[in-house]
């Protein structure tokens, strides 16, 4: 069944509602997947469990669409000053405040720690979307 849309007089594909509800849901799968893996490597770092780790990546993905903008401009001084090394605290203000949302069922403790956490999650969540999010929705002809 193919659920891409093409444009006239354009060869590339529009993505459609379908496409674009399972690409949503992939990723938050990927992204409570890689929260559970930071949890599982990470001492300062606890997800209750996979359905928090679900509410969580929701939450994360809400704070990085509405909130992380504002952090970015008010921290702008500061990462042009250290030359782009204080932008992984930016990710750590957010899964702090994802901590303070989600309570006792999502905590990140510290702040040395979850910079290396913030990298971790950042990278495997890149190479996992690469390889299950953009295979799957993308692979769809």
């Amino acid at each position: 069944m193919d659920y891409r849309v093409i444009e006239m007089g354009s060869n590339t594909p529009k993505k459609t509602r379908v496409t674009i509800v399972i690409e949503f849901g992939l990723t938050v799968l990927v992204n409570a997947l890689v929260l559970l893996m930071a949890h599982s490597i990470f001492n300062n770092f606890y997800v209750e469990s996979f359905w928090y780790a679900l509410i969580a990546a929701l939450v994360i993905m809400i704070l990085n669409e509405f909130v992380k903008p504002i952090i970015k401009i008010l921290t702008l001084p500061l990462t042009i000053f250290t030359l782009g090394m204080f932008y992984p605290f930016v990710n750590v203000i957010i899964l702090k405040l994802a901590g303070l949302i989600m309570g006792d069922k999502f905590i990140v403790d510290g702040w040395f720690v979850p910079f290396f956490i913030a990298i971790f999650i950042s990278i495997m969540t890149i190479i996992l979307n690469l390889v299950v999010t953009k295979q799957i929705v993308g692979g769809r002809k």
